[in-house]
């Protein structure tokens, strides 16, 4: 399936969503499943935290081979609860959107009920997930519920509802670092500011698209904060990001082939930096779905630095 999308709609019914029967196609469309590249970026800082050395210590290969597949799952599973719980805050404005318009509760595909109903059977995978893990991690993965169920609000109240959503949707590295290391130490805490830092920048490049309906309907953003000094910001937040990435591997003692993959990363993210266009919604939308690629890189120095 193309994971193409226009500059009118982010919806994609067709594909292997067009092939499910009809009652089911507004729910997979609900919980972002035409997308996947959200799950992915909600995934990849948990394997950071999964893979980085001193987070294991004498943890088995297989044991962290667990860990990604069960991260894997519940990253499916609670992205799509975070894309039910944004829908049914933010069905009205969504209406008044020409990328959101289209979205199931705000076209009325689907009735709030479904959604509490769907978002109830979402959470209790999610917890059946969580329960496979430490203790530890199992106190950090319920806590992060409360800023999934904030984060929507975020943008009628404050500039910066993307700086909310690093906090939110990177809740994942500390929560792998913890369910391997069970512990939290500097090195965590550092990965876990990466993480956010890097999301800031790539959701601020993708929040460009929206801006023209943000403006008209009087939704922040650190896009439009922003815009004017958009090469700036990004890079800021990229450079930022990356220094705290390689703090977390230089106090996770890792091999010297952490560092070698992870600067190329770093290269990639300035590059998009400065070529970043905020009046350029096709190229915004590349570099935003291009994070994906950068993310499993920055997982591959952290495997680098592991074996060598």
């Amino acid at each position: 399936m193309s994971d193409t999308a226009t500059p009118h709609t982010d919806i994609r019914s067709t594909g292997w969503i067009s092939r499910l029967p009809a009652p089911l196609r507004p729910y997979a469309l609900l919980a972002r499943l035409d997308r996947p590249i959200g799950t992915w970026l909600l995934f990849l800082p948990g394997a950071w935290g999964i893979l980085l050395p001193d987070a294991g210590g004498t943890t088995p290969p297989l044991e962290r081979v667990r860990l990604l597949a069960l991260f894997g799952i519940g990253s499916l599973v609670m992205r799509s609860a975070g894309c039910v719980v944004n829908d049914m805050w933010d069905r009205d404005i969504d209406r008044q959107v020409t990328r959101t318009a289209g979205r199931p509760l705000a076209s009325g595909a689907l009735r709030m009920r479904h959604a509490a109903l769907f978002l109830l059977l979402l959470l209790l995978i999610g917890l059946s997930i969580l329960l496979q893990l430490n203790p530890l991690a199992q106190m950090l993965g319920a806590s992060s519920l409360i800023l999934v169920a904030l984060y929507p609000l975020a943008k009628r109240f404050t500039w910066w509802p993307q700086l909310v959503m690093g906090f939110t949707f990177g809740f994942g590295a500390p929560m792998g670092y913890a369910a391997v290391a069970d512990r939290c130490d500097t090195t965590q805490l550092l990965l876990y500011t990466a993480t956010i830092l890097w999301q800031l920048g790539f959701d601020t490049i993708y929040g460009f698209q929206d801006m023209d309906d943000d403006a008209r309907i009087g939704v922040k953003s650190t896009s439009l904060l922003w815009q004017g000094r958009a090469k700036a910001f990004i890079g800021v937040c990229y450079a930022a990001a990356s220094l705290a990435f390689l703090g977390a591997g230089f106090l996770a003692h890792t091999g010297a082939g952490f560092y070698f993959v992870a600067l190329f990363c770093i290269v990639l993210l300035l590059r998009q930096a400065a070529t970043v266009n905020p009046r350029d919604p096709r190229l915004c939308l590349a570099q935003f779905r291009a994070n994906r690629d950068i993310g499993f890189g920055f997982a591959l120095a952290c495997l680098a630095g592991l074996v060598g």
